[in-house]
């Protein structure tokens, strides 16, 4: 576990020199418009009073738009090289940035309310991680995730296929997720109320001008079985 970590920061490191919003994809008119649609997914259910933990903010493109909700924010990555940009993109005075392995939290039992996060649990040993989530939850407490589909073909190449995981910029470890299987992982674990749920179909590289009309038709592609199965990322939510 400790290798792969080495793994991540190195990688965070790289991201921090080329441009973490280029390589994930979130600076483009379609990366934009999948960004926002991401940060209402994992953050419309914050309130001021609530302590969330957000696990791999990187480069803080989420902490920002988080810390709007009034709730108190601590924010983890493993990487100092992205912390110290999400650092200066957000000094809200309701976020705190900490160095912390997600799969081995430091964190007393039943700290948060809510723990969230956007394409970070396919970077982790994912039992630890859930174990650990489950941990730091207080009882009746939520987590809100998006993550890539591994049934999405571009995915399942990307994803499994070492030569074009270099090119696009993943880490040698990072997977993606079948809905079903994690679906029972997470109720093996103890949480309650799972929802995995397939969405997107708006590719970041989509020229500006089809942007429109890709998402009219991906709101109706997402609406009907068999089809949905394929779209990019999962919406994950569910309660200890």
């Amino acid at each position: 576990m400790q290798e792969r970590v080495a793994k991540e920061i190195r990688h965070g490191r790289f991201l921090a020199k080329q441009g973490a919003g280029e390589i994930w994809n979130w600076e483009s008119p379609a990366g934009k418009l999948r960004w926002a649609r991401r940060v209402k997914m994992i953050g419309s259910h914050l309130k001021p009073g609530m302590t969330i933990l957000e696990l791999g903010c990187g480069a803080g493109y989420f902490a920002k738009e988080l810390a709007r909700s009034g709730a108190e924010i601590v924010a983890i990555d493993v990487s100092i090289d992205l912390l110290e940009i999400a650092k200066a993109n957000c000094s809200a005075s309701n976020v705190r940035y900490e160095i912390q392995d997600a799969c081995a939290l430091t964190y007393p039992g039943a700290t948060f309310d809510s723990v969230v996060g956007s394409s970070v649990l396919h970077h982790l040993e994912i039992k630890a991680a859930l174990h650990e989530i489950h941990r730091v939850l207080k009882p009746g407490g939520t987590i809100y995730f998006t993550e890539p589909n591994m049934l999405n073909p571009q995915i399942a190449l990307q994803k499994n296929i070492l030569w074009i995981k270099r090119r696009l910029g993943d880490t040698p470890d990072e997977t993606a997720f079948f809905r079903w299987p994690l679906r029972r992982l997470l109720e093996r674990t103890g949480y309650r109320d799972v929802r995995v749920d397939p969405f997107d179909f708006l590719h970041p590289k989509t020229p500006e001008l089809l942007i429109r009309r890709v998402t009219m038709l991906g709101s109706f592609l997402e609406n009907l079985p068999v089809i949905s199965e394929f779209a990019g990322s999962l919406y994950i939510r569910a309660i200890k």
